[in-house]
């Protein structure tokens, strides 16, 4: 494909963004409790830019610290953090960039209770999300009046720090939203009751930022244009109120769908596909004759066609920067194929700061926000390195050495790279595990690293005598249960399940294991083989440890392709055409099944990493499954930390 349409200019306002490429709004949480930004952060941006993006959005930063919630990107209240930002700034701009400010006033009903206590503040009396037995405190006409100040205030201190442009966080039901939406507006004064009405506090937000920067410096909206829930905020309804925004002067509008309700398309994760929330631009075009700005899944492909469309301006990347700060750079230069994909999991990036109010990474790129401690420097005494195992892991520490100036062996039984990701990577739904081991094919090449197929190692191998360091990466193999009958001919692991799908027979699936790997084996024949799938699954719930996020999507998915769930059910034995199953009232049952799939999970396979290590102590590091049985983020972070580390 041809993407030339990426790198044309266009202006926002009087602001001229060199290309088309922008930085989606994403918290990295590495704010200071002061309230300003961290070096890390800093230098995270700066990467992007260096990477050619040309713009940059920050997520949102707090206009007081009172408001502040959730992924915490820094508070504008006092002027002491002006320094940091200005920093920021001019780290970007060096690289003829533009970055903007995305200013909010906090989430309202959405609060989180341990974080402000009880209740939230919103526009009406209405439930709160996390406690709905709670009922929010209606905002004032002087709390209103407070925040507009705030706002102005905050809007000077990012002019003053030297942003080009500040965006409104009008998005995915946080405070403002609750404002523009019937369904949470429940006021009869003159911010309710009326499209106009409840467009009154997001206006007056607007004039408020505009009467403290001036004319000149672009106000940008982010907004939410399909709540994708019953009672929602709709598209239609939304047109009438970007109408209202534009009229009281934003110089462009960024737009999605989704909210709180429907959480999955704030980080949508693989299960929705490329460019989800593209739908939204042609009615917004129709609309507005301001620019419009466009995230959501987006892949190179889906930015020219969308661009091409006529039916928004630029095209907003947020966690393939992430994963490859290069983006930019590599499509300009016509390298398509060296960008390192982003593989839509949200495990390191919003998984990480919901999950553990840590700091944003990502699971194929560990460098992410820790751009100056983890970089890689090339080493003055290059060592032969071998790594076992052609899996996330080892692909990962094979690349990592390489780009060091060591010596790198790679030693894969199989007859393909890609360990288990390889297997995960079949469903259409999964298609970027594929571009990943398509990508870290390529990286050996240009790395000029040794891959011997079909070879493999054991404890006595020569090669391990004569190297200077052993990487183990061996992975995981299946977890087997003595099960009446598992040895037939129609029962199958999920591996074999994914990769050979002529093992496969008849129309009734039986997938006993209900973790993540048995839900999406059952998603992908039920969605792309039209099988009739049956999930059968000891706990009370599938898939307990998987993002909630990610699970929202999973779930949906399952139901729409009408897979039948059974839980807090025991599988009893195997036939040629059934399974027999106990229910936690004790009852017996049997399901139909042409063909049974075991999904048990996996186990390490340590038989060879124990010995290579009893042999080879000090020269040998264990890694990925080997160590823990994890998830693709957990095995190139294991990968990465082993070949970084030789020196």
């Amino acid at each position: 494909m041809n993407y030339d349409v990426l790198f044309s200019p266009f202006k926002i306002g009087n602001m001229e963004v060199k290309n088309r490429i922008v930085m989606s709004p994403m918290g990295t949480n590495s704010a200071r409790i002061d309230g300003t930004i961290a070096d890390d952060e800093i230098d995270y941006f700066e990467a992007r830019a260096k990477g050619g993006t040309g713009m940059i959005i920050m997520g949102c930063q707090f206009i007081s610290k009172e408001m502040a919630q959730g992924s915490l990107e820094g508070v504008l209240e006092k002027s002491h953090v002006i320094p940091q930002l200005t920093t920021l700034c001019e780290a970007v701009h060096r690289y003829d960039c533009k970055i903007t400010a995305q200013l909010s006033c906090g989430t309202g009903r959405n609060d989180f209770p341990n974080m402000h206590g009880e209740p939230p503040m919103s526009a009406s009396a209405i439930p709160s999300t996390f406690n709905p037995d709670v009922d929010c405190r209606p905002m004032s006409y002087d709390d209103i009046q407070e925040m507009m100040d705030k706002f102005a205030h905050s809007a000077k201190i990012v002019k003053d720090a030297g942003f080009d442009a500040i965006e409104i966080h009008g998005h995915a039901g946080y405070l403002i939203d609750q404002f523009m939406s019937p369904v949470w507006n429940k006021r009869t004064d003159e911010y309710g009751g009326s499209p106009e009405k409840r467009a009154r506090f997001p206006r007056e937000i607007i004039s408020s930022i505009r009467e403290a920067v001036g004319e000149e410096m672009p106000i940008l909206f982010r907004i939410s244009l399909d709540h994708r829930f019953e009672g929602g905020r709709t598209l239609e309804e939304s047109m009438k109120l970007i109408k209202l925004l534009e009229a009281e002067g934003i110089d462009a509008i960024d737009i999605d769908a989704g909210c709180y309700e429907t959480i999955d398309y704030i980080f949508p994760p693989a299960y929705l596909g490329d460019a989800c929330m593209d739908y939204v631009c042609e009615p917004a075009r129709g609309a507005v004759d301001i620019p419009i700005l466009n995230s959501g899944n987006h892949t190179p492909e889906t930015a020219v066609n969308l661009l091409e469309s006529g039916n928004a301006d630029f095209v907003m990347f947020g966690r393939p920067l992430i994963a490859e700060p290069e983006l930019a750079n590599k499509l300009a230069e016509n390298k398509r194929e060296e960008v390192r994909p982003c593989i839509r999991c949200n495990q390191e990036c919003i998984g990480r700061i919901a999950g553990r109010l840590t700091k944003l990474s990502c699971a194929v790129n560990p460098q992410a926000c820790e751009e100056k401690r983890f970089e890689i420097k090339k080493t003055d005494a290059p060592q032969n390195v071998v790594i076992v195992g052609a899996g996330p892991a080892g692909l990962e520490a094979a690349r990592t050495a390489a780009l060091s100036g060591h010596q790198v062996n790679i030693y894969e039984k199989e007859d393909q790279i890609g360990g288990q990701l390889a297997a995960a990577a079949t469903p259409e739904f999964k298609k970027q595990l594929k571009e990943l081991i398509d990508w870290y094919e390529l990286q050996l090449e240009q790395l000029d690293i040794k891959l011997n197929l079909n070879n493999e190692i054991t404890s006595d191998s020569p090669i391990l005598s004569k190297a200077d360091k052993i990487i183990v990466a061996a992975g995981a193999v299946p977890i087997t249960v003595e099960i009446d009958g598992i040895e037939n001919q129609n029962v199958i692991n999920v591996l074999t399940a994914h990769q050979d799908k002529r093992q496969i027979k008849g129309e009734n699936i039986v997938i006993c294991g209900g973790g993540l790997s048995g839900c999406d084996n059952a998603l992908e024949l039920a969605a792309e083989e039209n099988k009739n799938v049956t999930i059968v699954e000891m706990q009370s719930e599938l898939a307990p440890e998987m993002l909630f996020i990610n699970k929202a999507s999973l779930m949906r998915k399952l139901a729409e392709n009408n897979v039948k769930i059974s839980t807090d059910t025991r599988v009893m034995a195997f036939s040629e055409n059934q399974v027999k199953i106990e229910k936690a009232d004790g009852s017996i049952d049997k399901i139909k099944a042409d063909t049974i799939i075991t999904a048990f999970g996996m186990k390490s396979n340590n038989k060879l990493a124990d010995k290579i290590k009893d042999k080879f102590n000090l020269k040998t590091r264990v890694i990925g499954d080997n160590n823990q049985v994890a998830k693709v983020g957990g095995a190139i972070r294991d990968g990465f930390y082993a070949g970084s580390s030789i020196v």
